[in-house]
């Protein structure tokens, strides 16, 4: 870890972070994909074995931390650390937390195996008012999935402000990399439904909704996406047994 999370001072700023992220900085600008970038990644995703033995569950745990999450992001603060409590029972698990607020701000953390680290890092960020920016998410995950191997991405968000096909060609990559995307939605936004349901759809993940609050509904979903980071669909399928979340994931993915 780079250190804490910290605004940038000005649009310069902003403009000179886009380079690569390394620790906890600001993401680069979404780009298209070249075809050599398309023909390596599906290179790749062939050699790649997504449950090897012996190898630790890398999570992305991308967070809307615009204004109106906040009430949700304390929640989520509280939560996370199911998601590693249902890792350790199966194998083990590793988060890369992404969030997005405010003006044009997308950062991401290194890889964190220890929940009372992550909870520390997210109980200091602060929701700000902001535009959607799930296409630097799917894209950061992307580069993840190619150079360092991920299992699974974790979205929780309210709103979509987007290009609905943009974010779907983005997915369509993750897919071929066969990097499912749990889409979380809170709350009822029709057009974040559809869209949400489509990147799921595309990378072979699932959308779940949970209200507005709702801990329970939540703890669930993440504990579930955990399983399934840690021990594989084998794991996903043992506690869908015994929870709604799970089974719900389970029904959907492909």
């Amino acid at each position: 870890m780079a250190g804490e999370p910290t605004k940038p001072k000005s649009a310069g700023d902003v403009a000179s972070a886009k380079a690569e992220a390394r620790g906890d900085g600001l993401l680069p600008d979404a780009r298209s994909s070249t075809s050599d970038d398309i023909a390596a990644f599906v290179a790749r995703a062939r050699a790649m074995s997504p449950h090897a033995t012996g190898a630790r569950g890398r999570l992305v745990f991308a967070l809307d931390a615009t204004m109106s999450r906040q009430p949700t992001w304390d929640m989520a603060c509280a939560l996370q650390a199911d998601m590693f409590r249902e890792a350790a029972s199966i194998g083990s698990l590793d988060i890369r937390l992404v969030y997005y607020r405010g003006f044009n701000e997308c950062r991401a953390t290194g890889w964190i195996s220890d929940s009372s680290h992550l909870a520390k890092l997210m109980g200091k960020i602060d929701c700000q008012g902001g535009n959607t920016q799930i296409g630097k998410v799917l894209s950061e995950s992307r580069r993840e999935a190619v150079a360092s191997g991920v299992r699974a991405v974790v979205f929780v968000g309210d709103a979509m402000e987007e290009s609905v096909d943009d974010l779907c060609a983005k997915a369509g990559e993750l897919g071929l990399l066969k990097v499912p995307v749990f889409m979380f939605q809170e709350g009822h936004d029709p057009l974040a439904e559809r869209t949400f349901r489509e990147i799921a759809r595309l990378t072979g993940g699932a959308w779940c909704r949970f209200d507005p609050g709702a801990a329970a509904q939540l703890r669930e979903l993440l504990r579930a996406a955990a399983a399934y980071v840690a021990g594989g669909r084998e794991a996903l399928l043992r506690l869908a047994k015994t929870t709604a979340g799970a089974a719900a994931l389970i029904g959907q993915m492909k």
